[in-house]
Order: C-alpha cells, then sequence, then structure tokens
C-alpha cells in the first residue's frame, strides 16, 4: 500500500521539475575562449573541471575592461545572454562567420584582425574578493573606478581613443583588436609588419597621441627632437608636445588632459578618505599624493610617499602615475597606469635574503662599469612580491605582460636609490601557459639541457627579482656623463634598450653571486640559467622591431639577441644543426653549458655597464649592430619554431 501511494507522488514531483539544462559541448575550452575574444566577448571558460567536455556555470568568468559585461550566470544557471553568446562563439570556433556581402578588400582586412587576434591566448587573472572587509571592499569599488579613468587618458594618449568611431559597428573582431591592442594596428609577430592589418578600414596611419600628427608624417621624427634646440624640454617625460603659432612646445600631461587628470584626482582623493584604518596609514597618505601629481603635473612628492609603503605597512600595493615609456614611439613620455595588487607575504623571506647583499652587489657592478661611474649608496626595497588583481592603462598589454617592475624612472628617488622593486607573482603561472611555454623550450634545446629546465615558479622569480633589483645599481637612466643623461646622449629607444640589457644582464651575472653565497643553492641556480636563456628565445622570437620599423626597436627582444649570441660566442651556449631537439621532432637544437654562463655573464656585464658608465653611444650602436642585425637566420628559426603556439594574452576578472 505505501508504494502504491508515493508513486503517483514521485510522479507529479518529476512533472513540475524544470527541464534539464542543455549540454554545452559543442565547442572545446581553448576554441571557446578564442572565439570570445573574436566576438569582443567578455567571457572566458576557465577551466573543464568536471571533464565532462561541457562548459557549466560554474566554470565561466565574467571579464574586465570590455565595453559592457553582461551577467552570465544567475541562480547557478546560464542567462539567455549567455546562451545567446554560446550560439555566436559556435559559430565563431572555426572559421569566423564574416558577412558574405563584403568587398574582398574588407574581407581580407577582416581575416587578419582576427589573424592577430588569434596569436594571443587569453590568460585568466582571476581575484577572488569575497572575503574582504567592507572597508576594503570599498576600496577594491574605488581602483575599479580609477581603472576606467586610468584607461580613458591613457587611450587618449597612445592615440586610440582617435580611431574608436571609426570601427565598423557590425565588426567584433576589430573592437576587440582596438580594445586589446590600444592602437588600430596589429602587434603580433606575423601581422605587425603587415600594413593592410587594421582595426580600421582603409588601414590609416597609426598615430600617436603625445604628438602632433604632422610631426609623425617624418619617420625620423623622434631623432630630430633630440637635435631640436629646446631638446631637454620637449623630451622631459611629464608633457606632451604641439604645435603653436608654428613652433613646437611641451605642454604639461595636466595641462594637456585636466579633464581625464583632475577625474583621476577627485578618485584618488575620494578612495583616501574612506579608509579608516590606521594600518593603513602610508597607502591613504600615497592617494593624497598621488592625486597632486594628477592635479599639479608634479610627480615626485607622490614618489616619496609611494616609496614609504612596504609589505610591512599595508596589506595592498597600488601605483598610479606616468611611468614606462615603452608604447611611446619615442620612448620618451611615461604611460599613465594602474597597478592594483595585494602584497604577497612570501616576498619578506627573499628580501631578508637579499637586503644584506645590495652595496656588495652596486660595488660589484660599479668595478666592472669602470669610470667615470663610481659606486653610490643604495638603500632600494628588495623586492616586494605581489599578486595582480587589477592593471589599467599602460599595464594592460596586448600580449604578455610585465612581470617585474622597478620604479620610479625619474627624480630625487630613483637617483637615490630608494626606488621600490615588486615581482607579480600570480602572472603566467595558469596550465596554458606553462604547457606553451615547455613546448617551445622543448623544440629548441637539447635533451641534456632540458633536464634543468623548471616549470615551478621559483626560476623565474629568482630572474625577475634579480633583474629588477639591477634597475636600481651601477649607472642607471638618471646618471649622467658630462652632464647629460642617457637619453639625451643614446636617445630614447637605444637607451631603453641598454638599460634593459644592463638589467637582464646582471640578472644573469648575480646568479653565481648568490650561488657563492648560499642564497640559492645549485640546483635553483642551474634552473635560472635555462629559465634565463628559455625567456630571451621568447622575446627574440617576437621579432627586433615594431612592424619592421627600424626607428622603433623592441628592447627585450633585442637585449634577448645580444645575450643569445654574446653566450653563443663565449661557447655557454652551443647550435648542433644535425641533433634532434628534446622533442624528437625538430633538427638542429641548442646546447647549454651551464658551468661556462658565470665568466659569459660576467664579461658582457662589464661590456654593457661601462658603455653606459661612458656615455659611450658609438660603442652601444656597434653592439647592438653586431648582435641584432647578424643574427637574423638565427632569428627566424626561433621565431618559426615558437610561434607554433599562440603567446598569453592576460585577461581579468574579480570575484566581490
Amino acid at each position: 500500500m505505501p508504494m502504491m501511494i508515493a508513486l503517483p507522488v514521485l510522479m507529479s514531483s518529476l512533472a513540475l521539475a524544470a527541464p534539464a539544462a542543455p549540454l554545452l559541448n559543442r565547442v572545446e575550452r581553448s576554441a571557446f575562449n578564442r572565439a570570445a575574444v573574436r566576438l569582443n566577448l567578455p567571457v572566458y571558460w576557465v577551466a573543464d573541471s568536471n571533464a565532462n567536455g561541457a562548459v557549466d556555470p560554474d566554470e565561466v568568468a565574467a571579464l574586465l575592461f570590455y565595453p559592457e559585461t553582461p551577467r552570465w550566470v544567475e541562480d547557478g544557471r546560464f542567462t539567455p545572454a549567455f546562451e545567446k553568446a554560446y550560439a555566436e562563439i559556435a559559430a565563431w570556433s572555426g572559421e569566423p562567420s564574416l558577412p558574405p556581402a563584403l568587398a574582398p578588400g574588407e574581407q581580407a582586412r577582416r581575416q587578419l584582425v582576427i589573424a592577430d587576434l588569434d596569436q594571443g591566448r587569453p590568460s585568466l587573472v582571476r581575484s577572488d574578493l569575497r572575503q574582504l572587509s567592507s572597508e576594503d571592499r570599498v576600496l577594491v569599488r574605488h581602483m575599479l573606478a580609477l581603472a576606467s579613468l586610468v584607461d580613458d587618458l591613457y587611450a587618449i594618449q597612445t592615440g586610440a581613443a582617435l580611431y574608436s568611431d571609426r570601427v565598423p559597428v557590425d565588426d567584433p573582431s576589430s573592437q576587440s583588436l582596438l580594445r586589446r591592442n590600444w592602437t588600430p594596428a596589429c602587434v603580433a609577430p606575423k601581422t605587425e609588419a603587415n600594413p593592410n592589418c587594421s582595426a580600421v578600414p582603409g588601414a590609416p596611419r597609426a598615430l600617436y597621441g603625445g604628438y602632433p600628427n604632422s610631426l609623425q608624417s617624418d619617420p625620423g621624427f623622434c631623432a630630430a627632437l633630440q637635435e631640436h634646440a629646446d631638446a631637454a624640454t620637449l623630451m622631459d617625460p611629464f608633457t606632451v608636445v604641439r604645435e603653436l603659432d608654428g613652433r613646437l612646445a611641451a605642454i604639461s600631461v595636466t595641462e594637456a588632459y585636466r579633464k581625464q587628470t583632475a577625474a583621476i584626482a577627485a578618485e584618488l582623493h575620494a578612495a583616501a578618505r574612506d579608509i579608516k584604518d590606521e594600518k593603513e596609514a602610508s597607502l591613504k597618505a600615497y592617494l593624497d599624493a598621488a592625486a597632486q601629481g594628477f592635479e599639479t603635473n608634479s610627480w615626485f612628492a607622490a614618489d616619496e610617499a609611494w616609496a614609504k609603503m612596504n609589505a610591512q605597512n599595508s596589506r595592498w600595493y597600488l601605483r598610479v602615475a606616468p611611468d614606462e615609456v615603452y608604447r611611446d614611439p619615442c620612448r620618451l613620455k611615461g604611460g599613465f597606469h594602474l597597478t592594483f595588487a595585494r602584497i604577497n607575504p612570501e616576498s619578506l623571506s627573499w628580501q631578508e635574503k637579499l637586503t644584506p647583499l645590495q652595496q656588495r652587489m652596486e660595488h660589484d657592478v660599479a668595478a666592472l662599469a669602470g669610470a667615470p661611474y663610481a659606486e653610490r649608496r643604495v638603500t632600494f626595497h628588495l623586492p616586494d612580491f605581489i599578486d595582480i588583481v587589477i592593471n589599467a592603462g599602460d599595464d594592460r598589454h596586448p600580449i604578455g605582460g610585465t612581470i617585474g617592475q622597478s620604479l620610479p624612472n625619474w627624480g630625487p628617488v630613483a637617483n637615490e636609490g630608494r626606488g621600490r622593486t615588486v615581482v607579480m607573482t600570480n602572472l603566467f603561472n595558469d596550465l596554458d601557459s606553462r604547457t606553451t611555454r615547455r613546448q617551445g623550450a622543448e623544440s629548441l634545446l637539447d635533451a641534456a639541457s632540458l633536464q634543468n629546465y623548471s616549470e615551478l615558479p621559483a626560476p623565474g622569480l629568482l630572474n625577475i627579482i634579480l633583474h629588477e633589483a639591477m634597475h636600481n645599481l651601477g649607472p642607471s637612466s638618471e646618471y649622467k656623463v658630462g652632464g647629460k643623461t642617457d637619453r639625451q646622449i643614446f636617445g630614447g629607444p637605444l637607451a631603453s634598450t641598454l638599460e634593459e640589457l644592463k638589467a637582464q644582464t646582471g640578472a644573469l651575472w648575480l646568479i653565481d653571486l648568490l650561488r657563492g653565497r648560499g642564497v640559492a643553492d645549485e640546483t635553483l641556480a642551474r634552473q635560472a640559467y635555462v629559465n634565463d636563456v628559455v625567456w630571451a628565445f621568447g622575446h627574440i622570437a617576437s621579432g627586433m622591431y615594431e612592424g619592421n620599423d627600424r626607428t622603433r626597436p623592441k628592447p627585450y627582444s633585442q637585449l634577448a639577441a645580444v645575450q643569445l649570441v654574446f653566450l653563443l660566442d663565449e661557447g655557454a651556449v652551443t647550435w648542433d644543426a644535425e641533433s634532434k631537439a628534446a622533442n624528437g621532432q625538430d633538427a638542429g637544437c641548442f646546447a647549454l653549458h651551464l658551468e661556462r654562463m658565470p665568466a659569459a655573464a660576467e664579461k658582457l656585464m662589464r661590456l654593457v655597464a661601462g658603455i653606459k658608465a661612458r656615455g659611450d653611444r658609438t660603442a652601444a650602436e656597434d653592439l647592438l649592430r653586431r648582435f641584432v642585425d647578424g643574427g637574423a637566420e638565427r632569428h627566424a628559426l626561433i621565431a618559426e619554431r615558437l610561434r607554433r603556439q599562440p603567446k598569453s594574452s592576460l585577461v581579468y576578472a574579480i570575484d566581490l
């Protein structure tokens, strides 16, 4: 009898239950994420956690820094917005569904745009902030608002804002390209040199917002600025160049971008007012000081407040300012950026290890550099490990990203060695990035060398720490020879390349010092040497010049080429055209002879530091001519093997 009663009840229950959600398994994960970028959709499939081959509601993240962010999941189910997006993604996961009525030239342009996008593989930076205090959650919301304002300013600075109305409204891929690249031009290695690859029909020349359009029609305008009668003023990093009454004039960034900088200053002051926690007094002071910089174009007081923050007195890392110059075609003007991160307490152990060695490292660098450089008293912070929450403006790169940084680049804090060094510990550690990196190493190294390759973060972190430390050691950007800075002596592009070459060569050279002091054991030292060479391969593969424009060198690519060729000349690396690479497929590979690395690194460090110490432009140009321009065939081989897989392109999500 009980069974007879229960059965109808059960059947009624089943009849009223909601139908099961359809299994969304038409697209595998990597194709899903690639198509989402093509369609400019702010959604990311994090992982197929249950291995069912389908995307599930608990496996997706909504991304920041897109024009809009629909709600993809509600009450544990996909929303209609997601179901619509999934249908579009399925259609675009293979050959893109371009409108058939497009003219052949427009069809070809859009295909090139998609090819540029496809060379970047989304790599997620996700921060779970749901356990924060209410005050910290308010701070995060201020930072999100600030990020939007910095993005708006940076889009004007780079010139991207000039083109937003010229991208076709029915072309999501070109909209995605302009958003990702900060320019209508293509930037990925296989497409950056193609003049027809552009987010805008007709592929107009991409203009940078910091200089007059008329000036940029001359490919040599950066060199002409250096020779101008008002060169010192025009090259100031905190100005833009404008044409007034037929002459060139330098205008402060706060005057040129008054609306945008005033809005940023107001948001910074508001964030400072909302901090009540006495333990965050240093952060509060920096917020107000940074706001004053955006009001007055005087940045050095903000640097002083910023330098006083550290892992002991704040849970947060924040930098908002015009700093790095790499996006500027002349490598002169500081790009506006925002870095907002949480302090990772593991940095304290490295600070304890390296801080006692700071002066010894400066002493040794000075000895290698030689006269007229003399040893300085150095007191910079070493290093803070940070977990990135938000990157905005110049911090958000189309492909790849900043994994270590030493700031500021100018002013008393920089000159007196009181800057901060940070290492971004939560970037490029996802499974996709690690797998791609190993595949690249296996295609270029022999099996014996690969035995010292490690996917663990420690070797890479050590290289980053030492690279950033070296920016504070020896002759740096504010060091003067005959009263002139490196940018006045070498010009912006060459000065940037030399400073990064010094830093990365120093990172290679310091490994042996740390091994001798017991800071790095033998295993870590060997892994760090291999990591450095694999890092160099990656940058060589991206090409030596932006769009093959020889007036726009890529500093990291060129320093990597110098290092590799020098190590080959010294026998620390050798090339065997007959042997198979570690993957067992590619013919010809590099072998690393780690016992020769210390002597080779010291010899190169002496050469590079000496060039900077003397301000020897001729020697610098000869160095690049020999080691960069002389290795085209080798560069092409490395590029062919590493470009088989897309490179990581960071995307961001926050759970708040």
